[in-house]
């Protein structure tokens, strides 16, 4: 990207009001902003954006933002209260934010670009560099490396401090920092992957909020009344509550249903976004079934949030993982193929089956990237999906698997297909064989005759091997539709 540089007229009016601002009477009361809008803050190009905050009741405030240096005036609430829409231009920056009540607040080094949200559980969380304090963080793959060329200053992240909400709350703690190696190390891996590919091919500032906590199931991140208002979600509030009465849950865990919700995602839904990544379903895996309703809720849920509509989504499949089993998968997979503007990332071929933090996020975060740069940034040409299962026909004693193909990208293999399984009427499985036949594959046994199902790397920690010509895994599958282990847990 090419360096916005700071214009001299631009450098004198922020002195000018920084210096109003410190000899000004009541310089800190009244007007208060959110943690979101601060220093080095990206703000979403070419939209309109909410800016919001609080102060006196019935207090007017102006604000002038640096991209058109107009005054927009709002006035505050019965309570308070105050937001304002205010339209964005293309990327570009720095800008600064003038605030303006009975006191005034400026915001500085403030850039226009892309805004991402990044979410999930301890894979999202896991950072750059190593966590001292932190028995399982340790670190991505050449993590040395990655920290010197990260001398990025187009790109920003806002990490969100963890807590737990009984109640919605108006506001978050953190700050935005700007990319550097001696910030980057306490970055989302996955988050700084994600958005380092995207700066490097659309060329703008790019702002990551990091709102995640390691071991969280979904129901932590989704709005209450979701959970209240379906019959089969509503289990697990009553699951809940029994755990509270039996104390072998605390009021105050990270567990609890709808909490990190209230805490870490309803006060960012006033933010405006391009859309969401997001890194989870390990600790829902025990409820793998429940989960096809569940995220889809989830997801849902925080689109009514934003009133940005069916902004974009985009998610991890659950690696390999002794404890991970291959429902979840599924679960993750009917959930792509059933919301709208979602995309999913499948790393069959980065699991470790003993370290449920796999240490290479580069490839996630990239994988995860392809999906916004083809569906969102005009970039047809990059494939964003590996083979997706779309149909079977018995044909004799074998069977014809067809696949959704994106961007006409074909099969391929390395090495003699592996990990397809084979049954007949008995529900039983057999190891079985298969071979690539164009853009299908043929599955078979020679101890199986008349076979009416097919699945692929149905297992914890499976070792495929089909991809397509871009390089992209193929995702785990099943053609029947016979009852799981999970299926009917609540």
């Amino acid at each position: 990207m090419t360096r916005f540089k700071l214009n001299p007229v631009a450098v004198c009016t922020v002195l000018f009001v920084c210096i109003s601002f410190l000899v000004q009477p009541g310089a800190f009361a009244n007007v208060r902003l959110p943690a979101l809008l601060t220093d080095h803050m990206v703000l979403q190009q070419k939209t309109t954006i909410n800016l919001w905050g609080w102060a006196d009741p019935g207090e007017q405030i102006a604000v002038i933002p640096g991209w058109d240096q107009k005054k927009y005036t709002v006035k505050a609430d019965a309570k308070g209260n105050w937001l304002l829409k205010v339209k964005t231009l293309t990327a570009g920056g720095p800008y600064t934010l003038s605030f303006q009540g009975k006191n005034t607040i400026n915001i500085t080094d403030v850039y226009l670009g892309e805004v991402w949200l990044c979410s999930g559980q301890s894979n999202m969380n896991f950072t750059v560099a190593k966590d001292s304090a932190s028995s399982w963080s340790n670190g991505v793959v050449n993590a040395e490396e990655t920290i010197k060329k990260a001398n990025v200053p187009g790109i920003r992240m806002f990490t969100v401090e963890r807590k737990v909400g009984q109640e919605p709350m108006d506001d978050v703690s953190g700050s935005w920092k700007v990319c550097d190696p001696q910030t980057v190390g306490r970055f989302s891996a996955v988050g700084y992957f994600f958005g380092r590919e995207l700066y490097d091919q659309i060329h703008v500032p790019v702002g990551l909020i990091s709102s995640s906590w390691g071991g969280t199931p979904a129901e932590s991140w989704t709005r209450k009344s979701v959970l209240e208002n379906d019959v089969e979600l509503n289990e697990i509030l009553k699951r809940y509550d029994q755990g509270l009465a039996k104390q072998t849950v605390s009021a105050g865990s990270n567990k609890s249903p709808y909490k990190l919700y209230n805490a870490m995602i309803h006060p960012l839904s006033t933010y405006t976004i391009k859309g969401a990544i997001w890194y989870q379903g390990e600790s829902n895996a025990d409820r793998a079934y429940q989960y096809r309703k569940l995220f889809p809720a989830m997801v849902e849920s925080w689109r009514e949030e934003w009133k940005q509509g069916d902004f974009p989504f985009y998610f991890v499949q659950i690696s390999p993982h002794k404890s991970q089993n291959p429902e979840i998968r599924e679960a993750q997979l009917l959930s792509m193929q059933h919301m709208k503007n979602t995309g999913m990332v499948v790393t069959t071929d980065n699991g470790d089956s003993s370290n449920i933090h796999p240490r290479n996020k580069e490839l996630v975060g990239k994988r995860l990237a392809l999906w916004a740069l083809n569906k969102d940034y005009g970039r047809s040409e990059r494939v964003a999906s590996g083979p997706i299962y779309k149909s079977m026909k018995v044909e004799g004693d074998q069977v014809r698997i067809y696949f959704e193909l994106p961007g006409k990208s074909g099969l391929a293999a390395q090495g003699d297909l592996k990990e397809f399984t084979i049954a007949g009427a008995d529900q039983v499985f057999h190891p079985a064989k298969a071979r690539i036949d164009q853009n299908s594959v043929v599955v078979w046994s020679d101890d199986l005759k008349n076979p009416v199902a097919v699945r692929f790397a149905w297992r914890n920690i499976p070792k495929p091997n089909l991809y397509n010509a871009a390089g992209l895994p193929a995702s785990p599958f099943r053609t029947d539709n016979w009852k799981t282990p999970t299926q009917g847990l609540n």
